[in-house]
């Protein structure tokens, strides 16, 4: 099997000039582990499998498994109201949304980057510098004043504004920083040791670099496209070694308890065509019987990253790049050579 995967992630490398590293494990057996492409082009310095990658909003799996702590030390509810556990005056804001309509983008409220208006997210930077948000607090100038787009729990409409309030929301109730939080409760308690949250200006050991490849043949890194420093919408480094940690704790409740790990991975509401739902922080897949996956995704200039775990199979697959696609294909192929045949077999 390792062979045939190797040859057809070769295949794809043909028509994908992919840069990043590729984890597959089965019940925690490594399957395939491999790497391509260069975190520092100038300097020639390889990607391998201990590389730190951006993962963009891949990162809203931190927040949501960080709320979920808080309520199980009963700390916040699902039920508290944003009013009542920010020192925040959203003066357009209805005032009973709560912190389940924000983890599951259900909130009506507007975003400061609406996917559903906005294809360049690099557009948002002529107003607001980039260098400046390196604080969640720096991020409300951006939506604070913003009227409602739909009716508190109309409809699904995903929203980077929310989870930054969630950051909020975080700090509020653990009375620490958010990226000390999830430091300290989540990459520390997994021994996740090589993922943080780190200024794009002051990049550790081993960080990919992210590159945007322009139409003409040439590049530039995406110092200057996206915000200074992740916070709880995005922006996480992670490795692929370290998300099949994770992966790992939320299946054997190691990271939260059974009950508040179901709760996370419920699928709260439906996107499209009672196929596609999102739990906390979570995407899942279903069929009429069961979930196929549960994954997660994030993409910005220069960043791609995509990550699926197959309950039935016992299958997680960790994609990352620095390079502004290509883990999707990647990810689409090894599901149908993978998941399709061992679940057919």
């Amino acid at each position: 099997m390792k062979a045939n995967i190797t040859k057809i992630i070769s295949d794809i490398l043909k028509v994908n000039n992919f840069s990043g590293s590729i984890l597959v494990t089965e019940n925690e057996n490594v399957l395939v582990e491999t790497s391509f492409g260069y975190a520092n082009r100038s300097e020639k310095l390889k990607n391998d499998t201990s590389t730190r990658y951006g993962i963009a909003s891949g990162s809203k799996l931190l927040t949501a498994i960080a709320v979920c702590q808080l309520v199980e030390n009963g700390k916040l509810s699902f039920g508290t109201k944003l009013s009542d556990c920010l020192k925040v005056d959203f003066p357009h804001f209805d005032k009973d949304i709560t912190v389940h309509h924000l983890l599951t983008h259900t909130s009506g409220i507007s975003d400061y980057c609406d996917e559903e208006l906005m294809e360049d997210f690099e557009e948002l930077w002529a107003e607001f510098p980039m260098y400046n948000l390196r604080r969640l607090s720096g991020f409300l100038p951006l939506f604070l004043d913003k009227r409602m787009k739909l009716k508190m729990g109309e409809r699904f409409h995903y929203n980077n504004a929310g989870y930054i309030l969630l950051g909020l929301v975080i700090e509020e109730a653990s009375e620490l920083t958010f990226t000390d939080y999830i430091q300290t409760f989540i990459f520390n308690k997994l021994e996740m040791k090589n993922s943080g949250y780190f200024d794009l200006d002051a990049l550790p050991q081993n960080t990919a670099i992210g590159y945007i490849d322009l139409p003409d043949g040439t590049w530039k890194t995406n110092i200057y496209s996206i915000p200074a420093k992740g916070g709880s919408d995005g922006g996480a480094f992670i490795t692929v070694g370290d998300m099949t940690k994770l992966w790992n704790a939320l299946m054997n409740y190691s990271i939260l308890s059974e009950k508040h790990t179901k709760l996370l991975l419920n699928p709260h509401v439906n996107v499209e065509k009672d196929v596609h739902y999102y739990g906390y922080g979570v995407w899942i897949k279903k069929n009429q019987t069961s979930v196929e996956k549960y994954h997660v995704m994030g993409y910005d200039p220069g960043v791609c990253f995509h990550s699926s775990y197959y309950p039935q199979a016992s299958i997680s697959i960790v994609v990352c790049s620095n390079q502004s696609d290509g883990a999707f294909d990647l990810v689409k192929v090894l599901e149908e050579e993978l998941i399709s045949n061992q679940l057919d077999s």
